[in-house]
């Protein structure tokens, strides 16, 4: 059986474009931190690097199912969307891109242990060596109760959905818990025309 998590999932991806409280669980993820703007040659390597590891997981798990190494009837899944936590580097008006600071990440199934990416990540850095191999993580995160929604459409207009989710957050007596907010990518901004983008957008409340 392949895990597909756009089929098993929908309850944390079949995310809406009216904002909606959620609770979200602790997920495993990769993931690298850097600072600047999303548009820079940097960070565009550092999300190659992700994917390059993530894949190799993936095909690490696969191979291993196929030589009934793996005790489980799952023998593939699909790799998760590129996510980010964005944060101000400096908290005033407006938005300067290269002031930004993120982690971009690529969820991990349950299955997927630490060794696991340690065993791909040794494997991917000889077949295809990229320096920022040496900053991806395993680590964990656990955002707890979140305000979503779904945004369609570019990124430079992702503050009017924001104001949505404010407004909703103040509606149900809620107030936001970080001044960070997490997105993600579910589709390719490379392949798909900016209007038809389709971001999910969080970010905590208490």
């Amino acid at each position: 059986m392949k895990y597909e998590w756009k089929k098993q999932e929908k309850d944390l991806y079949g995310v809406k474009q009216n904002p909606a409280l959620i609770t979200v669980p602790i997920q495993n993820y990769i993931m690298i931190s850097g600072k600047g703007s999303p548009n820079n040659e940097d960070f565009s390597n550092r999300v190659a690097a992700l994917y390059s590891l993530a894949y190799a997981v993936k095909m690490g798990y696969k191979l291993a199912a196929a030589k009934g190494g793996i005790f489980s009837d799952i023998s593939d899944f699909a790799v998760y969307p590129l996510e980010g936590v964005w944060r101000k580097q400096k908290q005033r008006d407006g938005l300067v891109k290269e002031e930004l600071e993120y982690t971009i990440m690529i969820r991990q199934p349950d299955f997927i242990t630490e060794n696991m990416v340690c065993t791909a990540l040794e494997n991917v850095k000889k077949k295809k060596p990229n320096p920022w191999y040496e900053e991806i993580r395993f680590d964990t995160m656990a955002d707890g109760k979140c305000i979503e929604m779904l945004h369609i459409g570019t990124f430079d207009d992702e503050p009017a959905s924001f104001e949505k989710m404010a407004r909703f957050a103040k509606q149900n007596g809620l107030k936001r818990g970080e001044s960070c907010h997490r997105e993600i990518y579910l589709n390719n901004p490379t392949r798909v025309e900016q209007s038809k983008l389709k971001t999910i957008l969080r970010f905590s409340v208490t």
